[in-house]
């Protein structure tokens, strides 16, 4: 029997219009063997959680270029925690400083790739992490 392939779900919350590094990182996780669901711009963070639990993905995966990744954060864990869907690996990438990186790890999100990160530590931190869930 096949292994299931680890199921991303990559959004882009907010106002935030860029979204080619995102697809640059979908393409690098697709080449991983990984099934990505790819939200499009502008997603709200309720529909992005609706969208995980519909699809039943292993890693909610945000993309995030604005400076908002804190508040948008707090308010997906938050609504993972309210759904029980908080076994969901959450990742965020995109514009973030160093100094809001334990921030976000204190808030609960696991991996955390400010620009300029290696897509194989973006797809070797993943397929670790869905691994040992």
């Amino acid at each position: 029997m096949a292994e299931r392939k680890i199921r991303v779900l990559l959004a882009k919350p907010g106002l935030d219009g860029h979204d080619r590094g995102a697809k640059v990182v979908a393409h690098a996780m697709r080449e991983a063997g990984m099934e990505i669901i790819y939200t499009g711009l502008h997603q709200t963070v309720a529909s992005i959680v609706n969208q995980a639990v519909q699809e039943d993905v292993d890693v909610i995966g945000l993309s995030i270029m604005s400076g908002a990744h804190i508040p948008i954060c707090k308010k997906l864990m938050g609504m993972v925690k309210e759904q029980g869907v908080d076994n969901k690996l959450v990742v965020v990438g995109g514009v973030i400083p160093n100094k809001d990186i334990p921030v976000l790890k204190e808030i609960g999100v696991e991996g955390i790739f400010p620009g300029g990160s290696y897509f194989n530590d973006i797809v070797d931190f993943i397929q670790e992490n869905v691994a040992n869930r």
